[in-house]
């Protein structure tokens, strides 16, 4: 499994880039960043290349680490796909590049779209500090304009960014990406129940024009939960220095809580159930949610079936049972 904290590679190339910045500017602008994404808003704040730094040294670290074990979660169940090409659609400073760049060894195209030109430039800076990224192409332009151009690719990633669009935009989207997607397609998206909703929409409309879920769910039918419940994630990672700077924290990790999909042209036979939430784990038995292909149901494995209990009691919340 691919580690959720940023590679070496990046860590060094955003470390030479805080030289000379002032951690309380940078902290400032990612705080006005953050609440306009909050309120609904999209990058359109960010315009310098303050900004973009400022933003990728608040969000990178959480959005790698969201991306990466939706990665995680896709290999488990498909340990021999190997895409050769991907193609990144939102791309912002290129964090679900480097995730699946880190993930996937046999990539070896690498197309990121995106409308801003202040990330796309630290993107392009960032990538010349490593030879695996160091020929990518990043096209700036609007994604549905770009995407009607773009070669198709076996893995395609939109991590992030259908959030900022209507509804109306967010269906033609998930047409055009499907478009582009030889094999699989990752969806991405805040762990909110409106995160959780876009993903669901989408994930609909998908499997109706043929597609295929690998992950998270163990089916292709309707979502069996109910409101006010929702399926989403949790993902830790640890902060440096500089992001807990930025962030104004004091804590070492972040929580990041996200909700996924990811989509193939093939159907997978075998899928195992999904564990929805902390398991519950005591003296007696374990408890646990889990999604499986006849719904949702509340498994209670007891002390006294000793294998399965040692086997419970290591069940994480996402994991695949």
């Amino acid at each position: 499994m691919t580690s959720p904290d940023l590679p070496a590679e990046l860590r060094a190339a955003l470390n030479a880039r805080l030289e000379g910045l002032s951690r309380s500017d940078a902290a400032g602008r990612a705080a006005v960043i953050s609440q306009t994404y909050r309120e609904g808003g999209g990058s359109g704040t960010i315009r310098t290349e303050t900004d973009a730094l400022a933003y990728a040294l608040a969000r990178m670290p959480a959005t790698y680490a969201a991306v990466v074990a939706s990665l995680n979660a896709l290999t488990e169940i498909r340990p021999d796909f190997a895409p050769a090409s991907l193609l990144d659609v939102g791309a912002g400073p290129g964090t679900a590049t480097w995730a699946a760049a880190e993930t996937f060894t046999s990539l070896q195209g690498f197309t990121l779209l995106d409308a801003n030109g202040a990330l796309r430039t630290l993107a392009e800076g960032l990538f010349q500090r490593t030879t695996r990224l160091h020929d990518a192409s990043y096209q700036l332009g609007q994604a549905r304009a770009l995407l009607d151009k773009a070669d198709p690719a076996d893995l395609v990633v939109a991590s992030y960014m259908i959030g900022e669009l209507g509804e109306a935009e967010r269906a033609a989207l998930a047409d055009a990406l499907w478009s582009k997607t030889g094999d699989t397609l990752l969806v991405v998206e805040p762990g909110t129940p409106a995160g959780y909703a876009r993903i669901i929409a989408l994930r609909a409309r998908l499997i109706a024009a043929g597609a295929h879920v690998t992950a998270p769910c163990p089916h292709d039918g309707g979502c069996p939960l109910v409101a006010p419940d929702w399926c989403h994630f949790s993902q830790r990672l640890q902060r440096s220095r500089a992001h807990k700077q930025v962030k104004g924290a004091d804590a070492p990790f972040e929580d990041e809580r996200f909700a996924y999909v990811a989509l193939s042209r093939a159907r997978v036979e075998s899928r195992p159930s999904r564990v929805l939430a902390q398991p519950d784990v005591g003296k007696v038995e374990v408890a646990a949610k889990l999604c499986t292909p006849e719904g949702v149901v509340l498994a209670r494995v007891p002390r006294r079936a000793k294998a399965d209990y040692a086997s419970a009691r290591r069940w994480r919340w996402g994991d695949a049972v």
